[in-house]
């Protein structure tokens, strides 16, 4: 449908649902028409949790996953394994290793990976924050679980090198899941393989 014929609001509409990953400009119009079907209390509804989410959901103080309050709900827990954290490149990888309900640990986030392609190097994700977490003493083993890509393969050489010093275990996990492959999209059964069968760096 040609741009010429919608109104303006309708084309604003579609070109933001564009810019999300993954949709294209057939997927933005047919998402774009179910909002202008939704009555005025569901898009208000639906406009609120956004505005709610991007205003009141901040990183965690101690693992930089996704809060809505001080710290997270993992972080909060008293039953967690505190001596092993989990480090992942984002919060999606935290809730597909819960999926598996076989981890009982806790995580670290790092909202990225190492990429000098990119120019993403160390410190522009939470590498630091993580050491300081080792260095505050009682973590045993740190499994990272970055994606077996070029860039998960760097970050987790350089976590390694940074924290073998420190006396600390570290692990890999044991793929299962395909190079390549993304965490996110694997079933719960490849995901507790790997983390069954993760090895030490």
């Amino acid at each position: 449908m040609g741009k010429g014929i919608l109104p303006q609001p309708l084309i604003r509409l579609i070109e933001q649902f564009e810019r999300l990953p993954g949709i294209g400009r057939k997927s933005a119009q047919k998402l774009a028409f179910y909002v202008l079907n939704l009555s005025a209390e569901q898009a208000q509804a639906f406009a609120t949790a956004i505005t709610d989410a991007q205003q009141n959901i901040h990183n965690c103080r101690i693992c930089q996953n996704l809060t809505d309050g001080e710290i997270c709900a993992v972080c909060d827990d008293p039953a967690r394994d505190k001596s092993t954290i989990c480090v992942v490149e984002d919060t999606r990888y935290v809730v597909a290793i819960e999926r598996t309900k076989e981890y009982n640990g806790l995580y670290h986030v790092l909202h990225g990976l190492i990429s000098p392609m990119d120019g993403i190097g160390p410190d522009e994700i939470y590498i630091k924050e993580l050491l300081e977490r080792v260095k505050q003493g009682g973590i045993k083993e740190i499994i990272v679980a970055t994606n077996a890509n070029v860039e998960g393969e760097a970050t987790a050489m350089y976590i390694s090198r940074l924290l073998k010093p420190l006396g600390v275990k570290v692990s890999r996990l044991a793929y299962g899941i395909p190079v390549g492959g993304d965490l996110e999209y694997a079933d719960e059964v490849t995901l507790y393989r790997a983390i069954e069968g993760r090895n030490e760096l």
